[in-house]
């Protein structure tokens, strides 16, 4: 009975952990937890009981005014690693929305996505974060990380708001958070991945430089998951996603804090794009991501805001339901997309992965990272691929046809 409850309540955290992947709650507030733990739960039920590994609360961030949106200590998970895998280390950094206005970031604050209070106790480590061979053949017995996200702004802020209660201090957790993985043997390290996804993902970018100096003597390299956030016109000719994230940047000051090789030549809000920093990092890096992006399609290119009259609506939510008027709007997004990568593919260092389904966050699920039946380009599983490309045992420049070729995608679709 025992074991059986607990693999009810493992099946329950993967399923909060997928929500949880997507940016719903705090941009335009249309999509529920509910209704989307409906949508994917047929395609993620766990087979077996995944690890569950607790919170562990930074301590040490106090000092240095390290702290959640409301003032809380930030946390980490750590699974650690054995064998060939003991002095390699995998840091995720967590994604999960943003705040773009003070009145969101107080909400925000309430939530697990701005205070440690509420955070889970224990999450499961599945995907890229898993402890077993099967399911993460290159990466399963490294010293494996999920660092919580309880700034509202991607790792990168550095202030406050005394008048809402609001401390806005992402880089300074990013900080702390390195500095105690260091003082637990991340500083002897002989290998190290920084990834993330969503928020996380572009997080990953934003500090990917910074982690690899942090470790002068490991070969460091980066991966990116479903964080190359387009700068992309929506379906009415507007700037959805521009105008969203130039209310984060002026809501937590990020002009000061964001990369100084981006804002010597650009304006604040297009230095929180991915496509105007990835040029400038020096780190290997690893993009993986969609050509049709779910969250992207729901927040970006067809929100309420740009589509009032609902002529999106079901496309967004099931993509056997757009037109072929929508699809070819959806084929010129990829076309943009690839467009944007062209340089970054030319670096030998680099890695790429773009198929062409309507997923998010496909390192964190199992069935999307590596399963008997995964995504593939080539025949080739998302999780090889990363494998490959991290341990130079071949150039991964994967791109897919365009839809509707790839059969082996697991389409997200929404009730």
């Amino acid at each position: 009975m025992a074991k059986l409850l607990m693999w009810f309540l493992g099946v329950f955290f993967v399923l909060t952990k997928l929500v949880d992947s997507y940016e719903f709650e705090e941009f335009f507030y249309n999509k529920t937890e509910g209704a989307f733990l409906e949508s994917v739960y047929g395609a993620s039920a766990a087979a077996a009981p995944p690890l569950m590994i607790g919170l562990t609360i930074i301590h040490g961030a106090a000092a240095r005014g390290a702290v959640c949106l409301d003032g809380t200590l930030p946390g980490y998970h750590i699974h650690r690693g054995y064998g060939s895998g003991a002095n390699s280390w995998l840091i995720q950094l967590e994604g999960g929305g943003w705040c773009n206005s003070v009145r969101s970031c107080v909400y925000r604050k309430k939530t697990r996505r701005g205070s440690s209070n509420y955070m889970e106790k224990q999450i499961p480590f599945v995907g890229i974060l898993s402890n077993r061979a099967e399911e993460n053949p290159d990466f399963y017995n490294w010293n494996r990380v999920k660092v919580r996200y309880c700034d509202g702004a991607s790792f990168t802020g550095d202030s406050e708001d005394k008048a809402a209660g609001l401390q806005y201090r992402g880089k300074r957790i990013y900080q702390a958070a390195m500095e105690e993985l260091m003082s637990k043997g991340m500083r002897y390290a002989k290998q190290a991945l920084l990834s993330g996804c969503s928020a996380g993902g572009l997080a990953s970018i934003m500090h990917c430089d910074d982690f690899s100096n942090s470790l002068p003597h490991t070969k460091v390299k980066c991966l990116s998951d479903a964080g190359l956030f387009m700068d992309a016109n929506d379906v009415s000719g507007g700037h959805a996603i521009r105008d969203f994230f130039g209310g984060v940047v002026k809501t937590q000051s990020l002009q000061n804090t964001l990369p100084r090789t981006c804002t010597n030549h650009l304006d604040a809000t297009s230095c929180f794009f991915p496509q105007n920093l990835i040029g400038n990092i020096r780190t290997p890096l690893f993009l993986l991501n969609t050509a049709y992006d779910s969250w992207q399609l729901q927040e970006s290119l067809a929100p309420h805001t740009a589509d009032p009259h609902g002529l999106w609506h079901d496309c967004t939510l099931n993509n056997e339901r757009c037109s072929p008027s929508q699809i070819q709007f959806l084929q010129g997004f990829r076309i943009h997309m690839l467009n944007t990568v062209k340089r970054f593919a030319a670096s030998r260092q680099n890695g790429l992965f773009i198929n062409s389904c309507f997923a998010h966050c496909q390192s964190e699920r199992q069935d999307t990272w590596f399963s008997d039946n995964s995504p593939t380009i080539n025949n080739k599983p998302i999780a090889l691929a990363v494998g490959d490309w991290y341990f130079d045992r071949s150039g991964v420049k994967a791109i897919d046809c365009a839809y509707p070729c790839d059969r082996t995608c697991h389409n997200l679709v929404f009730k």
